[in-house]
């Protein structure tokens, strides 16, 4: 049984002509540790299908599972508990809070989550010397390189110890070389995490290293081989 099973999604928006319908029937599977990409023009929905994944998103119409949990059973509160306990979110802009040190910002979801003090500086201590920022512990984002904020926010997506990965074009807005450095991280964090993991890009030079990509075109996702 895939890991991730989506079957029948519909998801649309409300325009000022009606209804936008942005995916249309979709089926996707993906199995457990797999790293899948997702390709496509801007605005058709890539975006969309990941909040649906991770139940940032409600949807209309079909089903979408992932371990046991089916997120269309869920109510909102279920939804926040799932997310926050299984899924980590990695987006193009960091979304870092400026007020406060990288440190204290991958510590922010196990606050929200209750965990102790001692527990949380722990846990975001060895995760940013995962990603290399172990010196920059008390920066806040302003002072540190735009690939410092991403890695900062890769720590805080996986400091809930997820099982699922999900970025937004995570290297979109970063220079070609510290993109490149990105990619290695988010292939090492996952191989040795033992994560499931589905990014949305636009950079072929990812998407190529991925186990598998789909480009998603008329709300509908199509197979195809990465490049060699």
């Amino acid at each position: 049984m895939s890991f991730i099973e989506v079957s029948g999604l519909v998801k649309s928006y409300t325009a000022p002509t009606g209804a936008l319908n942005v995916i249309r029937n979709l089926d996707l599977s993906i199995e457990r540790g797999e790293m899948v990409a997702v390709v496509g023009a801007s605005g058709v929905g890539k975006s969309t299908l990941l909040h649906v994944l991770g139940g940032l998103d409600v949807f209309e119409e079909g089903h979408v599972r992932i371990g046991d949990a089916h997120i269309e059973r869920m109510d909102d509160d279920a939804r926040v508990g799932f997310r926050n306990a299984h899924v980590g979110f990695v987006f193009q802009f960091h979304h870092l809070l400026p007020e406060f040190s990288a440190l204290e910002n991958v510590e922010m979801p196990l606050f929200l989550s209750g965990v102790s003090a001692t527990e949380r500086r722990a846990r975001a201590e060895q995760l940013l010397a995962r990603v290399g920022l172990s010196g920059r512990l008390a920066h806040r984002p302003g002072s540190l390189s735009g690939g410092e904020q991403q890695r900062v926010a890769v720590a805080r997506a996986l400091v809930t110890r997820p099982a699922v990965l999900l970025a937004d074009e995570p290297t979109g807005n970063l220079d070609e070389h510290t993109a490149a450095d990105l990619h290695r991280l988010l292939h090492q964090i996952h191989a040795e995490d033992g994560l499931t993991s589905v990014i949305v890009t636009h950079n072929p030079t990812l998407a190529a290293t991925c186990d598998r990509v789909f480009r998603l075109e008329g709300g509908h996702l199509v197979h195809v081989a990465p490049p060699a």
